[in-house]
Parts: C-alpha cells; structure tokens; sequence
C-alpha cells in the first residue's frame, strides 16, 4: 500500500498511525542526545518542517510512550538504534505561534495562556496535584510548578520543548517595533518567564530543546538564560529538516512515479523549492519539504503538476517580507533588493544575535533575510558567506515586494487588465508594445524621485518583476551562455501551446549621453545576434529579439 503524503501533518505519531510517509530523521535524536550541551537552539524559515521534528523528539522522550516504542519507531534509524534515554522524561511542550499581537495587552494574555495550556496538558498527562491560579504572573505559574513537580516527582526529569519561541516576537518586530522592546525588556514578562526556566534548569529541567526562525529575542529573552548550544549553521546539523535529493527521490519512488514521471517534475521541484544551504561547509542543498509535500500532495491527487506551485498558506507567510525590510530604510535595500533579485550573490557574514535596542544595520538585514529563508548561503569568499536567493518561488516574492515598492513610490499599479494584455501580447505575439508602454511610466515617474538613482538596473529589474508574474514563462535573467549574459529571457513553460519566446538586451544612456544613441542600439544588436549563436538560443524556436535602450525620458526599442 502507497503511503500517504503528510502535507500540513506536523503529529509524528498520527504521520505513523495513519499511514503516512516519513523521511526518516531520527538518526539526529542520537547526535543530539550525544552533545555535551543539554539545552539546543535550532532555527530554521517558516513553514520548513521544525513542528514535525519536534514531535519526533517528544514521542521518542516521552516515558508514557514506552509501550509504544516499537509501533511508532520500528522502521526507523533510533528504532534499531535506540539510545539510554529513551521513554525517560516528563515532556512540557510549548508553542508560541498563533499570539494575537495586536495590543500589549493581548500579547501578553497569549503569551500566559500558551504557557497555561501546555502546563494544564502536562500536570494532566503525568498526575501532578497541581492548581493553576490564573491570577498569579506567568513567570510565576510556571516556577510553582517546577516547584511541585519537584516535590511529587522525585526521581523523575522534565524535557521542555519550546516550538516558534520567537514567532509572536517576530510579528512584533515588523509590526509594532516598540510594544517588541517592552516585551522583552529587562522587567518584560516574556524575559522573566526564560529567566524561571533558567532557574528550572538547576533542579527538574534537565533537557531544553528551542526552535525558531530568528535570533532576533535571544539577547532579550535568553539573556542570562545561557542557551548551551546554537546549531543553527552547525554543519553536522544542515540536513535534519527539509529533504536532501536523494530523500526527494526515495519519497517519489514510494509513490511509483515512474522514471520518466521523475525526470518531468524533478527539475520544476528543484527550480521551486531547493538551493537551501544553512552552513559554509555544507555537502548538500535542501529542499523545502512543506513546499515539496504541497506540490506531490496534488500532483499525485489530480495526475498533474499544481497550477499554483506554492501554497497560498505558505505563500502568506513569506509575503511578510515587507515588514522586515522595512526594518532597514532607503537606499540600503533597494540596492540589496537590486541585487538579489538578478541573482547577484551579497558578501555578508550572519548576525548570530540580534540587537533590538538599535537600530536595525544592513548587516543586520541581510542575516534577517537568510534566517527567513529569504536568502541562502551559496558559497564563500575568504570565509565570508556568498547569500543568493534559494529558489524561483523565493524569486517571485522578492519580486513581487519590489513592484509593490515601485507602484508606491510611482503612484501607480499594474491592474489585473493591463497585466493580462501585457501577457497576451507577449504569449500571442511576441510583441512588447505594452510592456514598454508600462515601462514608460514608470521611468517618467520615478526619474526624479531621489530614492531612485535611475539607471539601467532599475528599467530591466522592473520588466524582470512584471514577467516574474506571468506564470506560464520561465523567466531567465542574465542566464549564462558560454560565459555571456543576455539580459532578459522569457520562455513558455509548456512549449506545446505555441506561446512566444522573447529575448531582451538593456542598455542605458545618463543625462547628456543622447548623442550616443547609435552606438548604444548597434552594441545592444551585435549582442543579441552574438547570444544568438549559441545552441541555447538557437534551439528556442520563434524566438522574437529586442535591444532597449533607456535615454533619459526616451525609451527606444528595436525588433532584430
């Protein structure tokens, strides 16, 4: 019997029970048992797998779990390798999303009420007399129950896990900077409560293990709390959520989806969802699984590749972009926004903690965009990261956000209509007409603004972006071709369907430049006729070719 694709199931046993796949991860259980440090830090982007693993650790730990052991872990690494701690804890599990961070007020009320949930499940589980007094501070509900579970539980360990620590705290940060630091500040409830545990450490807590996305509350929340152990770029450790190829792969042969299946959606799976590398040394990229599950879920329900490659859920939360970028003003994230979105690699090395109680750096903003999946480590310069965007769906965001940016500073928007004459014209008829039109617009109406220093990155980034959003073309941007690099290329997805295939080469002329404008137009021709010749090129049938060049209000277009 084929088992079923655990899309948006983060319950380990339920996954078991239920007949579902699981790749199997729990070879880290024994890694992670072994470190010296008993408290461990993880951070990976939303939406990634961190819950599930979670879950993993929690029915493993878990001594009313014993008599199960063998149904829940029989075909897995830690079920034929089973370490000494096994069914050996009282687990306390808290997860921190989901807070409404509206008001200071609520915030707070959500906080206190995650943290009395999961203490109401835990004295229930394993039979502690224990009363809640809602009246008491959450710090102080939680330390009287370290206190009697102490007392009644004498020869017994807590193992406490913390899911999204960080999530109400992110949320806060984007949205509402100030109530963040009020929160987490030396007297904040939230500091105090990672203070109690500290203290719990030093009688019935014996393990921690915390997963987030950001340190952006670890000086604040954890200080003083002396987390042991940061695996978050530990190379040993890159591979313990998301899938590796040869996971991917191993899932689709579970499904016996044939080789030539494979060969068809592999490469639209590896385009989407892969390029995640979270440490300098790492051997492998990593997809993103959730992402993965979304696309196999349907593909093997409806027999066809999703006519929406990413989760509108998932798709929701890495929208979020905005509000952390915005944390960094002005010309610094344009000019990382530019260069991101042409695949041009950013040289930065990782904040490890962040400091809410300044103001956030650019330094700062480019480790904010790698711990939220945003950008990925694709290699190194003298030991420094290279950052890249991981993938297309990565792409289409940044993407999206920049137009969002331009419309604004422009005062206007590509509706829906012009949108979809753009896309016919092009589909159709191979011609840009309409796009330059828009283009247009845009350059008269942003030539002056100071936040924009115009030039030839910003006109072919914006038709970059506004092809991003033509689902049915794969959109290439200085694609290298024999170590050339033609500036703009749209090619249908599904060739069959006859839609039209453009080529596009930018060049640009400052204020006073016009009189070259022959010499520009015959460079930007001798280009796209050299790219022509390259079998890459060649192969693309139909394909319609254009020089554009931008002269200060002027845009002048060529068919070759």
């Amino acid at each position: 019997m084929k088992l079923k694709m655990p899309y948006g199931i983060s319950n380990y046993e339920k996954i078991v029970r239920d007949g579902y796949y699981y790749v199997d991860k729990t070879m880290y259980i024994e890694k992670l048992e072994n470190m010296p440090e008993t408290s461990i830090m993880f951070l990976r982007p939303r939406k990634f797998g961190k819950t599930l693993f979670t879950s993993v650790i929690e029915n493993y730990y878990d001594k009313l779990k014993a008599d199960k052991f063998d149904e829940l872990y029989k075909n897995t690494y830690i079920g034929k390798n089973p370490t000494k701690l096994k069914n050996s804890y009282c687990i306390l599990r808290f997860n921190f999303s989901g807070i409404d961070t509206s008001t200071e007020e609520l915030t707070i009320k959500g906080f206190k009420n995650s943290t009395i949930e999961a203490i109401k499940l835990f004295i229930g589980r394993y039979k502690i007399d224990f009363f809640i007094n809602e009246n008491q501070e959450v710090e102080d509900i939680l330390n009287s129950l370290f206190t009697a579970f102490s007392l009644q539980k004498n020869n017994e360990k807590i193992y406490v896990i913390i899911d999204e620590y960080d999530h109400f705290a992110n949320e806060l940060l984007g949205f509402h900077p100030e109530r963040f630091k009020s929160l987490v500040s030396k007297n904040g409830k939230v500091r105090k409560w990672y203070e109690i545990l500290k203290k719990g450490t030093e009688t019935v807590v014996d393990r921690i293990f915390i997963t987030g996305v950001a340190p952006i509350t670890l000086d604040s929340l954890t200080s003083g709390f002396n987390i042991g152990k940061d695996i978050t770029q530990d190379v040993e450790y890159n591979d313990m959520i998301g899938f590796t190829q040869s996971e991917l792969i191993e899932i689709l042969n579970s499904q016996d989806i044939s080789k030539e299946e494979q060969e068809k959606i592999l490469p639209i799976m590896k385009e989407n969802y892969d390029g995640y590398k979270f440490c300098l040394n790492a051997e492998n990229q990593i997809y993103n699984s959730n992402m993965c599950l979304y696309f196999l879920s349907d593909y093997i329900r409806l027999g066809k590749i999703p006519d929406k490659l990413i989760d509108m859920n998932i798709a929701s939360d890495y929208s979020k972009i905005g509000k952390m970028l915005d944390l960094c003003k002005g010309e610094n994230r344009l000019e990382i926004l530019q260069k991101t979105v042409k695949g041009e690699p950013i040289l930065s090395n990782i904040v490890e903690k962040f400091n809410p109680a300044i103001e956030f750096t650019e330094i700062d903003m480019i480790s904010m965009l790698y711990y939220l999946g945003y950008l990925t480590i694709s290699g190194e310069n003298f030991g420094t990261p290279e950052l890249t965007i991981p993938n297309k769906v990565m792409k289409e965001i940044y993407a999206s956000y920049f137009m969002q940016l331009m419309d604004k500073e422009a005062d206007f928007r590509i509706d829906n209509n012009t949108s979809m004459e753009i896309l016919r014209e092009i589909a159709k008829d191979g011609k840009i007409d309409k796009m330059v039109e828009v283009l247009r617009i845009y350059l008269n109406n942003l030539s002056n603004r100071d936040l924009i220093k115009f030039d030839e990155k910003y006109i072919k980034l914006i038709f970059y972006c506004i092809a991003m959003t033509m689902k049915i073309y794969s959109v290439k941007s200085e694609m290298e071709v024999n170590r050339n690099y033609p500036d703009i290329l749209l090619v249908p997805r599904d060739r069959s369907k006859g839609y039209k295939s453009i080529m596009v080469e930018f060049k640009y002329l400052k204020k006073g430049e016009t009189s070259k404008l022959e010499d520009k137009q015959k460079e930007a021709r001798e280009q796209i006729e050299r790219y022509s010749q390259f079998d890459d090129i060649k192969d693309i049938e139909g394909l319609r070719k254009y020089t554009i060049v931008v002269a200060t209000n002027e845009i002048y277009v060529e068919e070759i």
